[in-house]
């Protein structure tokens, strides 16, 4: 029988992301969605007929044998209180990055995971992005020679301020692109590299009536002396390669983002022909000035986070993303938003 999984949040990240992916696995069943507006209610009926559409959270800790999983794609501030209940209530539980607004919220998170012995699982679905997965076949091949320099951003062109919780100035609502898009950049190179010795930041606020950090460089310091060299901006007008990562033997250098984001926007999923796979024209490049090729990209596969959930829960394998992972990107954003305040000279760089 298929693990039935309850969908806490039914935005973009519900929505978008993790209902469709969820519905793509055959081991697992979009049992149930929670959302209070009137239109996402409707949203959900449409797309999913067979799933319950609940109005509150509370409906699932009353009937906790109807469940296997939750997921939790609330606004940030309560990703750790709605994974909280869901522990304490018996479920095991999938949390939309940031898993919390702090590094020690995460740590409560960790603890509380550890007395009920059921896991919390942080959706960090940007590993298994094709040109990530590419790179670490890479890495792993030693195809690079010993990484040097692993540089690597996420840029976009959004000079006007939009209205929302991101732009939120308060702790609590973790905004601002560090959280955001800060989350997947740092996990990918503690994923590759591990956790950093040194951490070098400079966040800015850049567009006009913005209060949140905007432009970020982050320099992270691992040990053997790979440098990772992350940028994140919302105003970049034009965009630098998604990665370039320099080798003692060679380098890798791919620009464009992964398809599957704007793919699950436009209706698509996993379960369409050619999912995740990227033309020739958006392949890497591999090699030197003088002798170089294109290196073909790996399908890009988010589904396989939610059948690596499945296999957990079963026991059958560990959790595809461990939450002590979680725990160092949230204590590396920490450092980098004190680390650039000293150094600007004033309070609160990164907010």
């Amino acid at each position: 029988m298929a693990l039935r999984v309850a969908l806490i949040g039914y935005g973009t990240g519900g929505a978008v992301f993790h209902a469709p992916l969820i519905d793509a696995v055959s081991d697992l069943r979009l049992s149930a969605v929670v959302t209070r507006n009137p239109g996402r209610q409707e949203a959900a009926r449409r797309r999913y007929p067979g799933t319950k559409v609940l109005d509150s959270a509370d409906r699932l800790w009353e009937t906790p044998e109807d469940y296997d999983l939750v997921v939790v794609t609330a606004p940030n501030r309560q990703h750790a209180p709605l994974a909280r209940t869901a522990l304490t209530s018996g479920f095991p539980v999938v949390v939309d990055k940031p898993v919390a607004a702090s590094a020690d919220e995460a740590r409560s998170l960790a603890a509380l995971s550890a007395v009920r012995g059921l896991p919390v699982i942080p959706f960090h679905n940007r590993r298994w992005d094709g040109d990530f997965r590419t790179l670490r076949r890479l890495v792993a091949d030693g195809a690079l020679g010993g990484v040097r320099r692993f540089e690597s951003r996420f840029e976009r062109w959004r000079p006007e301020v939009s209205a929302g919780w991101k732009e939120s100035t308060d702790p609590l609502d973790a905004g601002g692109i560090l959280f955001d898009l800060g989350s997947h950049l740092i996990d990918q190179a503690i994923t590759l590299f591990g956790r950093p010795r040194g951490v070098y930041a400079e966040i800015d606020v850049r567009r006009p009536g913005a209060a949140t950090a905007d432009d970020v460089f982050l320099a992270l310091t691992h040990d053997g002396g790979v440098r990772s060299h992350l940028w994140m901006s919302a105003t970049a007008a034009q965009l630098g390669p998604r990665f370039r990562v320099l080798g003692s033997d060679a380098a890798y250098t791919v620009s464009g983002m992964d398809g599957q984001e704007k793919a699950l926007r436009a209706g698509r999923t996993p379960k369409d022909a050619g999912w995740g796979q990227a033309p020739p024209e958006a392949y890497g490049r591999l090699g030197t000035p003088t002798a170089d090729r294109p290196e073909p990209t790996l399908p890009g596969a988010y589904q396989d986070f939610y059948a690596e959930v499945a296999r957990a829960l079963r026991g059958d394998a560990p959790p595809p993303v461990a939450l002590d992972d979680a725990i160092i990107g949230l204590e590396i954003i920490e450092t980098a938003i004190e680390q650039a305040a000293e150094h600007a000279g004033g309070p609160g760089a990164g907010q």
